[in-house]
């Protein structure tokens, strides 16, 4: 049950940062779209992925599921990355908005290789 859950809920994560991302690269032209939802959106998005990593490590360790090849290697680069935009935010102020459109849908696919390779 575990499993389907996992691989249903990679859905969401992967269409929650790629319209983070597509909303955000948005704003960056179109000065309307520039709201504070838009930054509650995309961390959202992100904490979807924490979700998702955390619902693999339940497998593994809970279920004793063996993954081969680089699943589980995407997963985890895509919480480092979630960190690394993090930590950008202030440095980057003025292209916030490319950062993390771009950022968000890198993180998407992540999440998109991460399932055709597990």
């Amino acid at each position: 049950m575990l499993k389907e859950i996992h691989a249903n809920f990679a859905w969401l994560a992967i269409i929650g940062n790629g319209l983070a991302g597509v909303w955000s690269l948005l704003a960056h032209w179109i000065r309307p779209m520039r709201m504070r939802s838009l930054w509650w959106f995309a961390a959202f998005a992100q904490s979807l992925m924490f979700i998702q990593v955390g619902l693999g490590v339940g497998l593994v360790a809970g279920e004793g599921l063996r993954v081969e090849g680089f699943h589980m290697f995407y997963g985890f680069i895509a919480l480092a990355f979630v960190a690394i935009l993090f930590s950008y935010r202030n440095q980057m102020r003025r292209w916030r908005h490319l950062l993390y459109g771009w950022g968000s849908l890198f993180l998407m696919g992540l999440a998109i290789r991460a399932m055709s390779v597990g």
